[in-house]
């Protein structure tokens, strides 16, 4: 079987743990950077006035709360958080998919959630959104801000004290993955979400945009571990492969819509990436 005909089941029960979504204040004109404490959320204006929001609730009193409606709330998605490169690659094709992507989300309407930096594929497909007319929230850790790599002139801008509750934030305002060209840490980022799902911790959809065939070693990889025995069955790692960026937002709504769908309703059919 080739990597190109990589066969997964659908996922068929409803996860939980879904996260609740922050909400920073929403200003006409204003841009938001919003600081993550250990134990309160403070947000700096326009201004330069920090505004406490109150105290965070924790990881676990979240999870309970949604312990049994977190997919039936997910009624539109409104936001796609997408994980690239901080470099561009030696392949023209991927800064043109990071442009195109931009482009899309902003064109649909769907808020861009992504590491908050300003160079690479990071900053392009930031870019390309806020050029569209489009939201972008950027989440990037303390020592990353310090050395001013980050895009100032995005929509909403998340400074976290660690990498780790930088990833928790993304996921937690973020209603699907996708996965552009990048490196270690792209594929790291991509993996987590991965395996999360596989785990059962979230059934948001994950598209991965194998631009060039950038992907084929990583589907390859899947393979391998399903045919050695690794990746058992009920055990499935749940995402697609698309071609072309101009395929990703259609596939994300497809996804969606069909997570939205009671357990009942749902198909049983396997589906071909």
């Amino acid at each position: 079987m080739s990597s190109r005909r990589v066969w997964r089941e659908m996922l068929s029960s409803a996860a939980s743990n879904a996260g609740e979504r922050a909400r920073l204040p929403q200003r006409s004109s204003a841009r938001w950077v919003c600081r993550a404490t250990t134990d309160e959320r403070h947000c700096c204006g326009a201004d330069g006035a920090f505004k406490a929001l109150g105290q965070r609730r924790t990881t676990k009193a979240v999870r309970s709360t949604h312990a049994h409606d977190s997919l039936r709330a997910m009624t539109k998605m409104t936001s796609v958080c997408v994980y690239c490169g901080s470099g561009e690659g030696r392949d023209e094709r991927f800064a043109a998919a990071a442009d195109a992507l931009g482009a899309a989300l902003a064109a649909a309407g769907l808020t861009l959630v992504y590491g908050g930096g300003s160079i690479g594929l990071m900053g392009r497909v930031a870019r390309a959104t806020l050029n569209g007319g489009g939201h972008v929230i950027g989440v990037i850790p303390q020592f990353l801000h310090d050395r001013e790599v980050m895009l100032r002139e995005v929509s909403e801008l998340v400074i976290t004290e660690d990498m780790h509750e930088r990833k928790r934030i993304m996921f937690d305002r973020s209603d699907a993955f996708v996965a552009l060209p990048g490196g270690i840490g792209t594929l790291e980022e991509l993996v987590e979400i991965m395996t999360w799902a596989q785990l059962g911790r979230h059934d948001k959809p994950i598209v991965v945009a194998n631009i060039a065939n950038f992907w084929d070693p990583l589907t390859e990889l899947i393979e391998h571990m399903t045919v050695a025995g690794f990746i058992r069955p009920g055990w499935d790692v749940n995402f697609d492969v698309v071609d072309g960026v101009d395929h990703v937002v259609p596939t994300l709504n497809d996804r969606h819509a069909a997570l939205a769908m009671s357990p009942q309703d749902k198909a049983p059919s396997a589906v071909r990436f």
